[in-house]
C-alpha cells in the first residue's frame, strides 16, 4: 500500500464534501471513459525508451478537468500539486505529476489527430444508446466567443482568424459557435467554429445531420430555405417571423394575437439550444477563446459542447445507473 502524504491524510480528515467534488464524483460516473480510451489510444505514444508515458486515463482525466474548471496548461500543474481532490480524480500523486509541456503535448496530440469531434461522437453514440438523443428534428444556433483584442503580442497584431462583428449597437472580436442540437433533448450533435462575423444562415448545412424532419432556428435564419444547399431538402422549416411582419395587424386584431402564440410556441421550442451556450459559458466558465487561431478554438469547444451534452443528461444517466446495480 503506497504510503499517505500529509496532504491526503488532511484531506481524508475533512467533513464537508465541496461543490467541487461533487462536481468530479459525477462526472466520474458520467463520462464514457472506456469509449474515449479506445478512441485515443492507437494515437498514444507508448513511452518505449527513455521515462515511461503517463497513464493514458490519467492525462484524459487531466484534460477533462482542464475543460470543466478553465486551467491553463501552467495552472493545470499547479493544481495537481495543490488540491487533493484533483489527483485523486486523474489517478495520479505527488510523486510523479505531469509538467506544464506533458500537459500541453498531450492536447496537441488531440488536435493533431482531430480528435474532439471524435469525442462527440463517442459521448453522443453513448448517450444515444440510453435513448437520450431522438434525432427527429434539430435546433439550429450560435453564440459568440470573445478573444482578446489586445495587441500587447509579440507579433503586436490581434489575432487574424478572428473578426469583429456587429450585434445591435455593440461590436465584438472574436470566433462564433455554430451548434445543431436535438429538438427533444437539447444536446448537441454538431458543431462549427468560425470568425465572428460568418453568416449564421451560412453554416445550417454543416449543422444538420439529414434524419431530422424539422428544423428550428430564430429570425436570423430567415430565408434559410432558399439556400440552394438545402434544395430538395425534406424537412419542415419553423424559422421565426420577425416581429415586424405581424406588428403590422395591431396589437388588439385576432390575427395578431394568433400570430402571437405561434411564435411563442416556437420560442419553447427553440429555448432548449440555449441551454449547452449556458453550461459551457456559467458552468464551464466558457466566455473567451483561450488559443490564437481557429483550429485550435475549434477543438476545445467542441470538447465543451460534448461535456455540456454529459454535464445536461447527467440525472438521467446517474438514475439509470442507480437503477442497473439495484
Amino acid at each position: 500500500m503506497k504510503q499517505m502524504t500529509f496532504a491526503d491524510a488532511e484531506y481524508a480528515g475533512k467533513r464537508k464534501q465541496t461543490r467541487k467534488e461533487l462536481f468530479l464524483i459525477e462526472m466520474d460516473q458520467v463520462v464514457p471513459w472506456q469509449g474515449l480510451i479506445a478512441l485515443i489510444e492507437p494515437h498514444y505514444p507508448k513511452g518505449e525508451g527513455g521515462r515511461p508515458a503517463y497513464p493514458l486515463m490519467a492525462m484524459l482525466r487531466v484534460h477533462l478537468m482542464q475543460n470543466w474548471f478553465g486551467y491553463s496548461d501552467p495552472a493545470m500543474e499547479e493544481a495537481l500539486y495543490e488540491t487533493t481532490i484533483l489527483r485523486q480524480f486523474s489517478g495520479l500523486s505527488l510523486e510523479r505529476i505531469p509538467d506544464e509541456t506533458t500537459i500541453l503535448n498531450f492536447r496537441r496530440l488531440l488536435e493533431k489527430h482531430e480528435l474532439a469531434s471524435g469525442i462527440l461522437a463517442v459521448i453522443n453514440g453513448y448517450l444515444g444508446d440510453r435513448g437520450l438523443s431522438l434525432r427527429q428534428g434539430t435546433i439550429v444556433d450560435a453564440t459568440l466567443i470573445h478573444a482578446p483584442s489586445s495587441t500587447k503580442n509579440k507579433d503586436g497584431k490581434r489575432d487574424p482568424e478572428m473578426h469583429q462583428t456587429k450585434k445591435g449597437n455593440q461590436y465584438y472580436f472574436g470566433a462564433k459557435a455554430h451548434i445543431g442540437a436535438d429538438e427533444e433533448s437539447g444536446l448537441v450533435h454538431s458543431v462549427v467554429v468560425t470568425a465572428a462575423n460568418v453568416a449564421d444562415i451560412t453554416q445550417v448545412d454543416q449543422l444538420l445531420h439529414g434524419e431530422e424532419h424539422v428544423v428550428c432556428a430564430d429570425a436570423g435564419y430567415t430565408g434559410v430555405e432558399k439556400r440552394p444547399e438545402h434544395e430538395g431538402r425534406a424537412v419542415i422549416w419553423q424559422i421565426a417571423a420577425r416581429r415586424s411582419t405581424y406588428k403590422k395587424h395591431g396589437k388588439r386584431s385576432a390575427l395578431y394575437k394568433a400570430l402571437r402564440k405561434i411564435e411563442k410556441a416556437k420560442a419553447q421550442i427553440r429555448a432548449k439550444v440555449e441551454h449547452p451556450f449556458r453550461v459551457i459559458k456559467r458552468q464551464f466558465g466558457y466566455t473567451k477563446v483561450r488559443f490564437r487561431g481557429l483550429a485550435k478554438n475549434a477543438a476545445q469547444m467542441v470538447t465543451l459542447f460534448a461535456l455540456s451534452n454529459l454535464w445536461m443528461a447527467r440525472r438521467h444517466l446517474l438514475a439509470s445507473a442507480g437503477e442497473v446495480r439495484l
